[in-house]
Order: structure tokens, then sequence, then C-alpha cells
């Protein structure tokens, strides 16, 4: 599994620069105002890699005393390093600071009906180590899921010779609507017994972290904001279709997670002609049997011998991306299984553009992101002439659902670092 690495800042000509804004740092007790003017330097350390206390002083609009103390309980925590001089301009030469990013380790885990994928990164989102495990025929009850990922963490430390508590966060991805709020899964439908499962609860009892269990197409879309297609788009949606179908939605840079955590559920739309049933948290949507693998490919071998034609050879062995790949190539009983799906999606996209009007929808997944079906939901749009917003393909695949973890996680790591304030 070859992951893409997250953009790292590498001209340190650029650092001063990054840091030139001034913050606004709120009014209150003498303790709560240096635990935020802590918090404020840290993030500022983080993002520009390396600076001086004359820039942090100028960024923040700290006085060079507060800025000094402040420091100093950085240093004596460990979670900023003195780099020596920096380079003079005619004064005297500053004394440069990084955070030390390599002090701990974040973890991403993303749960398929395949496989378990893991991605270790230090405290910048820079990958130290990836492992990829398979259920197939192995057991995936949420103890047996856990059990896995214990396995996991402890060969993925090993290897990098860090200690557990070296771990700072672990962010979980699930095929399922998931309280995130809560930490547990609502129901899963690949796997059994995965009904209201306090799963970091579980997980607890194996690390002791901050824990974080999210959507995966949530995350996936996440992941695009990180480090994919969407970097530059605050308001967008991916719609993800492959094995399932769903959507991550992301509004003000955030996941939109809706009031009962089931906003992006499109599989279980109700569309004129096509889809009337009522939703049921425990069942697939009814459109995952239209535009999944399962269901492109019983279309296929539900229209082989239209018309007394034989079977095609090696039909047996055929694939949903087989499908597509014949209507691209001229297929018409493939191209007519490929329109009616685009027929859906568009219809999907038009919905989604009137109702969040976002500035970019993306599809994913290895049917989403097929280009003949792309090309053909394209050709629907074509007569649409408001709302519907620029269309693209997720740039990172399945390694966006990871991605997304560690950024979910990298924004939530400055509590875990400074957890209370400071006395």
């Amino acid at each position: 599994m070859e992951l893409r690495t997250a953009k790292i800042r590498e001209n340190p000509a650029d650092e001063t620069r990054m840091i030139t804004r001034k913050q606004s740092i709120p009014i209150g007790r003498p303790h709560v105002l240096r635990h935020t003017n802590a918090l404020s330097i840290l993030t500022l350390l983080r993002d520009c890699g390396s600076c001086s206390r004359a820039d942090l002083v100028r960024a923040t609009g700290l006085s060079a005393p507060t800025v000094t103390n402040v420091v100093r309980d950085l240093l004596s925590k460990n979670l900023v390093e003195p780099l020596g001089e920096g380079a003079s301009n005619g004064g005297r030469p500053p004394d440069k600071l990084r955070f030390k990013a390599e002090r701990g380790c974040i973890l991403a885990v993303a749960i398929s009906t395949e496989n378990l994928s893991l991605l270790l990164t230090d405290l910048n989102g820079n990958q130290l180590d990836i492992l990829k495990t398979t259920l197939t025929r192995r057991r995936t009850t949420p103890a047996a899921i856990c059990s896995y990922i214990a396995d996991a963490i402890e060969r993925l430390l090993r290897r990098q010779k860090k200690i557990r508590k070296q771990l700072l966060a672990l962010v979980v991805a699930v095929p399922a609507i998931a309280n995130a709020e809560e930490g547990s899964v609502l129901s899963i439908s690949p796997f059994q017994e995965w009904r209201a499962v306090p799963l970091r609860a579980m997980l607890n009892k194996i690390v002791d972290c901050l824990i974080i269990v999210e959507n995966d197409t949530n995350l996936a879309a996440l992941g695009e904001r990180y480090c994919g297609a969407a970097q530059t788009t605050q308001d967008f949606a991916l719609i993800n279709i492959g094995t399932n179908v769903s959507a991550g939605i992301v509004l003000g840079g955030k996941i939109h997670h809706g009031s009962q955590w089931s906003a992006g559920e499109i599989a279980y739309l109700r569309l004129p002609h096509i889809v009337r049933r009522t939703p049921t948290i425990h069942e697939f949507g009814e459109l995952e049997s239209i535009l999944t693998n399962s269901g492109i490919l019983k279309s296929w071998m539900g229209s082989k011998n239209a018309g007394g034609r034989p079977p095609r050879k090696n039909s047996t062995n055929m694939d949903a991306v087989g499908v597509l790949d014949l209507a691209q190539s001229g297929d018409a009983r493939a191209r007519a299984i490929v329109r009616l799906r685009a027929d859906v999606v568009s219809d999907i996209v038009v919905n989604m553009s009137l109702i969040i009007n976002p500035g970019l929808i993306l599809l994913g997944g290895e049917i989403g992101s097929h280009p003949i079906l792309i090309r053909s939901v394209l050709k629907q749009l074509e007569g649409s002439e408001f709302a519907i917003t620029k269309l693209g393909t997720s740039a990172l695949g399945d390694d966006g659902v990871l991605w997304g973890g560690i950024a979910l996680a990298l924004d939530g790591i400055n509590s875990v670092l400074l957890p209370h304030p400071l006395a």
C-alpha cells in the first residue's frame, strides 16, 4: 500500500513570513492566559517549523518577557527544542526554536470489509510507517477487531522503536454511522454484532490516549481537504461509490455530521421511480443495490443473454470495473448499465448542490471515480443552469481515509500536549 506523503514546508526562508498575522489573546485569569498563550505559541511553532523568539513576539503581539516565560514552560515539557543561533540581519543573531514532532506519534486506522489499514505519523503528520492486515476469513466482531488493532499497534511501535505512551492519538474509521461525540458505532452493515458498539471505551482498554471514532467517508473527505483535491475549498462534498455508497460533507473546513450523525448517508435517498423504501439503520440503503460493485455486476450478469446472444468469454470472472471498462470501449450493454448509474448519480449531485450548494463535489471510490461514469454524469449535468458546482475526482483514493484520520488527530493534538492550564 502506497500512501501519499503530506506536504511539508521545506524552505526555511519562508518560515518567518508564515507567522506575520497577530492573534488576539482572550482576557482571563493569569493561569488561563498563560495556558492560552502557550497554545498559541505551540500552534505557531507547529505551523512554521522553526522560528525565533522575536518572530513569536511579532506574530502574537505578546511581550518579550511573556514569550520567554511561555517558551521556558514548553522547554520544560519537552515540546520544543532550541536550534541555536539563526542567520543575522546585522544585529544579534536570533535564537531559533522548533516543535519536537518526534516526541510522540499519532495513528489512523481504517476498518473495511477486506482489510485493517494503519498509518503512523509523527506530530507534524509526516509518515513513519504503514501496515495492512487482511480480514478475509477472520472473525470481525467488535472484540476481534479491537484485538487486531492492539496487535497492529504493538508491531508498528516496535518497528519504530517507540513505547506505548508515545502514542498520543488514535483515530479509527468505520464504514458505519458513528457518534463521534460518544465514540460509538451506531450500526455497521457488513459485519455482525456491530450495533450500538462503545468502540472508544473498548479501545481505551488497549491504549491510554486520545481516541476518535469517525465514519470512513467523512474522514476520506477530510483527507482530501488536508492533502488532496480539496485543499483550497472550505465547503465541499465527497461522494464515494464502491463497495458501498456514502458522502462526506465538509462545511467551513469541518465535518458536517447532522443532528443524528447521519449527514451524508445518501444510500438511503428516496429517488422517484427508483427508491421509495423507508430508510432502516440496520440494513443497506437501496441505492447500494444499484450503484455499487455488486449492483453493477448483477445488472451485467442479468443482461448477458439478452437478445439470445451467447455469454461473453470469461464473463464469470467479470467485475464491476470490468463492466465500466467495457462501456468505455464501446460495448452497448455495458453503456446501458452505466447510463442508468449516471442518471442516479447526476440526480444525487443536483440534489446536494441545491441543498448545501458547496464549492466542489468530488466523486471517489472505484466506481465513482471511473472516467466513463464521470463523463456520463457531466453530460447529464450540461443543461443545469444554476447551483451545480465544480465536479472533480478524489486525489487520494482509499488512502484519503487514513490521511483524514491524521488530519483530525492533528487538529486535537494541542489539547493532548497541553491538557491543563499551566500553574
